[in-house]
């Protein structure tokens, strides 16, 4: 039976990556551990205006180099096994904005294991999601630094992986403040600019 309607899914039940690809509904999705997550109806013009600001300056810094940068959406899926075909994978997300640095974690279908920079704007119905259960995903996964942004606060909260696996927290930054990635020590990024409406 083809799937096109959300209606015809269990909520309740884990699927794999091979399901998610059969699947034709309208709703865009992301399976979490399996489980289905639906995502916002289409986001805000200031949540596109800050990802679309956020894009335009890190493309900048990257053109003519080996990584790249991605906007949703955008397949990242991030298996848990070390045997990795469509079956065994049980997650797979959009986030707003991904840097892969690796380019045999590139294929036709997105990304395959974890980027190096996740970037995830928060909007209405979805800081839960990437507050607790997308954080665990991208820590377990191996997500090099992870930024979440808080329009309704002009600021961005920054996570880095340790050497243990575990994402350690900055202080928060905000408007006033000039923000870089440790992976690109060389990218400065005002967020005056990233939040000037």
């Amino acid at each position: 039976m083809e799937i096109t309607s959300l209606d015809q899914l269990d909520l309740t039940r884990q699927y794999t990556y091979a399901d998610y690809l059969t699947w034709r509904v309208q709703e865009r999705l992301e399976l979490i551990r399996g489980f289905i997550w639906k995502m916002s109806p289409a986001p805000n013009r200031r949540h596109q205006e800050i990802v679309s600001n956020f894009h335009g300056l890190i493309w900048s810094h990257l053109k003519g180099k080996p990584c790249q940068v991605f906007t949703a959406p955008f397949d990242v899926r991030l298996p848990r096994t070390d045997k990795v075909t469509n079956e065994t994978i049980t997650t797979v997300v959009q986030p707003d904005i991904c840097v892969i640095c690796d380019p045999a974690k590139l294929d036709e279908a997105g990304c395959l294991g974890a980027p190096d920079l996740v970037i995830e704007v928060l909007s209405k119905g979805n800081t839960k999601r990437e507050m607790k259960v997308k954080f665990e995903a991208y820590e377990e996964a191996g997500v090099r630094e992870y930024w979440v942004v808080q329009p309704e606060y002009d600021n961005v909260l920054v996570y880095t992986l340790n050497e243990q696996g575990r994402f350690i927290g900055q202080h928060p930054y905000d408007e006033s403040d000039w923000i870089t990635p440790t992976i690109f020590p060389d990218l400065q990024i005002d967020l005056h600019e990233v939040f000037a409406e």
